[in-house]
């Protein structure tokens, strides 16, 4: 099996980090390993698995994530992620959605590893791809001492290749998905505790972290670091990981190049009848903090779904930002 390089990780984000999401964050960075939104098993195996796989070569490295919870379903799911080319197979069990729990899928499975070491076992033996688990520290009531440890025991005994945990709790009843992302207390320090136990299996970490700054603290005590809502919300900050978390040479992307890049993506995608809305509302982050943000925000998002629109919305919001910054300078 290929070395696969989980320093730095952007999180499945559902309704997010679709394709075009994904195209976007690997004009900003190289290295980073891409997740696509969670997609169950049974959509793959019983749907059209063939737009629910479709990504470009040029986001590789890219991981499939599955949500399911019947270890041939996967199993099968899992060969279609394979012949599709994903660089990794990863299993949801983590999501706290109502949606999902109905489904017997996500972290309400964290109550049943033995049947989520039976799935990997079954996705494994179909693959010679990196088969991998996220989950949360617990759920509920769970003593996230004994009940994390015997979850993450169960993984390594079914060949896990590596898990990504994210460091709060999941409250299945009583806390909207939303909610489960904040109020829960983050612990950190459990997710050091169970790489320290689990070395040398990777064990990445997810929740709360907003900046590279943090993310490299946590390199002291976990094999990577996976963002979420900061990445997506703030993407510019992907121009510095290649060069801050992997080391290699600044390659000094601007917003600039990056409107360029996306110019060219959005032009071809609009041949195949994408809707340019369909690309711009994963871009709206892009000029955060500067002059004229606003605008160029109220331009991908209300102009870009104008009928007939097209790659001019992002000229147009390149204009404004410049012609924010000359009332900056001449001020």
């Amino acid at each position: 099996m290929n070395y696969l390089d989980r320093r730095f990780s952007i999180a499945p984000m559902m309704d997010w980090t679709d394709r075009h999401c994904r195209y976007l964050h690997r004009l900003l960075t190289r290295r980073a390993l891409l997740f696509t939104e969670m997609v169950a098993s049974a959509a793959l195996v019983h749907g059209d698995a063939e737009r629910l796989l479709a990504f470009s070569s040029a986001e590789q490295p890219v991981a499939l994530q599955l949500g399911g919870s019947d270890p041939q379903e996967l199993a099968a799911a899992t060969r279609l992620a394979d012949a599709a080319g994903y660089t990794e197979v990863n299993l949801n069990v983590g999501c706290p959605s109502d949606r999902v729990q109905s489904g017997r899928f996500g972290a309400c499975l964290m109550a049943e590893p033995e049947l989520v070491a039976e799935c990997v076992v079954a996705m494994r033996e179909v693959t010679g791809k990196p088969v991998t688990v996220k989950c949360r520290i617990g759920i509920d009531d769970q003593d996230t001492e004994e009940s994390l440890d015997r979850f993450a025991d169960a993984m390594v005994g079914a060949g896990v290749a590596a898990i990504y945990v994210h460091a709060r709790k999941a409250w299945l009843k009583g806390l909207s998905p939303k909610e489960n992302r904040t109020i829960p207390p983050l612990d950190y320090d459990r997710v050091y505790r169970l790489r320290r136990r689990l070395a040398p299996l990777p064990v990445m970490i997810n929740g709360g972290i907003e900046t590279l700054d943090a993310a490299v603290d946590h390199f002291e005590h976990v094999d990577g670091v996976m963002l979420g809502r900061a990445a997506y919300h703030d993407p510019m900050l992907l121009a510095d990981v290649d060069a801050r978390i992997f080391g290699e040479p600044d390659r000094s992307a601007t917003l600039e190049t990056i409107m360029g890049g996306m110019r060219a993506y959005a032009e071809a995608e609009l041949a195949a009848e994408v809707r340019i809305n369909q690309i711009t509302r994963h871009m709206l982050g892009l000029a955060n903090g500067l002059p004229g943000a606003r605008r160029f925000r109220q331009i991908l998002s209300t102009e870009a779904c104008r009928k007939g629109a097209g790659v001019e919305v992002l000229d147009e919001a390149m204009d404004a930002l410049d012609a924010a910054r000359r009332v900056a300078v001449a001020a």
